[in-house]
């Protein structure tokens, strides 16, 4: 007698070892718990903490939950927000890049100066400085086409013949600009490390203070490029989606994560794989459904102080982070490149054995941090209108670091998320525009938010120490 279909399908995946134990949902509860208790934490911490924080400025400040003060902390955060999220691609790997934050300057310097010279970037630097700038951004093409990575080889082509072409003044090329200035920095910077096998630590501290000089050279000392009266560039921290396309990005946001989160539980459980109970899954949908609906329904009232100007709608950051977002999670959940990139992180030495090519990864994901510098860049340029000698300097850098760690990024490779990054920047924008409204000095809020870095990669490691005795 001939199996059936269903008797084989079984009998292969027997065969193979797939585990297709059902979960009931009290299962699914105690097994995540007993990883929690296995040093299995995510991002609860930072979530938990996010909470504390929000109820503690709430006490202590009645304007601190406002509409409009909620808005300016999405805005104020997003730019070294996104910074974080580059910098999750470096810190899978162990590395660090201690330049993305004055990266982020050239780049801010490089998109104000062709704005405010009407494209004219030769006038602007002068004839040494510019050609020594476009013979930088030819070695990053070199580079980048010795690599192999040709997304880079083509952003920094794009600088090139912005530049030489003297393309006349418009939003869309000057932060086209600065995102192929990102990316031919980061070809440099993954050169370094990768192929002169430098320490990234060492290569990126250099190179922090050698981008500190290029944007004092850019803009000059005491001076300042202005780029608020350009409307574009301005709304992009400053501006808010109406109020149809508030809900629109919920509609699109909020039924997206649920196709794709209940069609791979379906997927999966048809299948006969191990999966979540469905009550689990649907909750979770349910969840953030929620959330994002009341989001989008306190957004869309009028939140200006005043009754002359009407401000509603949500700010156009969000999409932009959300999408990011999107982008991030299915490079590194969804694609080749991205699973490369946990195996170097996890194991160099295997990954290197099992024909995956070290080198390149290690390369590229100074390519992606230093892009997504120039995206931050663009971000916090607009909510200030201008950009000055200090654009990326200060706490730009600590700050972005810190928001990826203290989500629950590893310092030590091989575990983390795009989302620790949001939910990071999340905390640290909270503690810096909650004690502002508290109107505490800087000195204290540099304490606070050291001391919020200190206790995250103390949880890290100690949540390490933990799995590594769970697993014996």
């Amino acid at each position: 007698m001939t199996d059936t279909p269903v008797a084989a399908k079984e009998g292969a995946i027997s065969d193979f070892g797939i585990d297709t134990t059902k979960q009931s949902t009290g299962e699914a509860v105690r097994d995540y718990f007993a990883r929690l208790r296995g040093g299995e934490l995510g991002s609860l911490p930072a979530v938990l903490g996010l909470v504390a924080l929000v109820a503690v400025f709430a006490v202590l400040s009645d304007y601190f939950l406002t509409l409009d003060n909620i808005a300016n902390l999405l805005a104020q955060g997003a730019g070294k927000m996104i910074i974080a999220m580059g910098l999750v691609f470096v810190l899978l790997l162990g590395e660090i890049d201690l330049s993305a934050g004055t990266a982020s300057g050239v780049c801010a310097a490089v998109m104000a100066m062709h704005y405010v010279r009407a494209g004219n970037l030769l006038g602007g630097m002068g004839n040494t400085v510019f050609y020594v700038f476009v013979g930088g951004l030819v070695v990053a093409i070199a580079l980048a086409v010795l690599m192999r990575i040709w997304a880079g080889a083509g952003f920094a082509a794009v600088a090139v013949v912005i530049a030489a072409v003297g393309a006349p003044p418009n939003p869309w090329i000057e932060m086209l600009l600065a995102l192929s200035v990102g990316a031919a920095i980061g070809v440099i910077t993954g050169f370094l490390v990768s192929k002169i096998g430098m320490p990234s630590f060492v290569v990126t501290l250099a190179l922090f203070i050698t981008w500190q000089g290029v944007i004092l050279q850019f803009i000059g000392e005491g001076g300042v490029f202005g780029i608020g009266t350009q409307p574009t560039l301005f709304a992009v921290a400053n501006g808010n989606l109406p109020v149809w396309g508030s809900w629109l990005l919920f509609l699109v946001a909020v039924g997206g994560y649920a196709a794709v989160v209940l069609g791979e539980h379906f997927l999966r459980s048809s299948r006969g794989l191990v999966t979540p109970p469905t009550p689990v899954v649907t909750a979770k949908v349910g969840a953030v459904a929620l959330i994002g609906a009341v989001a989008t329904w306190a957004l869309c009232l009028n939140r200006s102080p005043n009754d002359i100007v009407v401000i509603e709608g949500v700010p156009y950051v969000v999409p932009i982070i959300l999408a990011l977002l999107v982008i991030g999670t299915y490079v590194l959940n969804r694609t080749r490149y991205g699973r490369h990139i946990y195996a170097v992180g996890g194991n160099a030495e295997a990954a290197r054995r099992a024909g995956i090519n070290v080198s390149k990864i290690r390369a590229s994901v100074f390519v992606v941090a230093s892009s997504a510098a120039a995206l931050g860049a663009i971000v916090y340029s607009s909510k200030v209108g201008s950009v000055d000698p200090q654009a990326g300097g200060l706490n730009t850098l600590l700050f972005a670091v810190g928001a990826a760690v203290i989500g629950g990024t590893s310092l030590f490779g091989g575990r983390g998320k795009v989302i620790h990054a949001v939910i990071g920047g999340l905390v640290l924008a909270t503690v810096e525009n909650g004690l502002g409204l508290l109107q505490q000095p800087a000195a204290v809020v540099n304490i606070v938010t050291g001391l919020v870095l200190l206790l995250a990669a103390t949880v890290d490691a100690l949540s390490r120490r933990r799995a590594a005795v769970a697993s014996r």
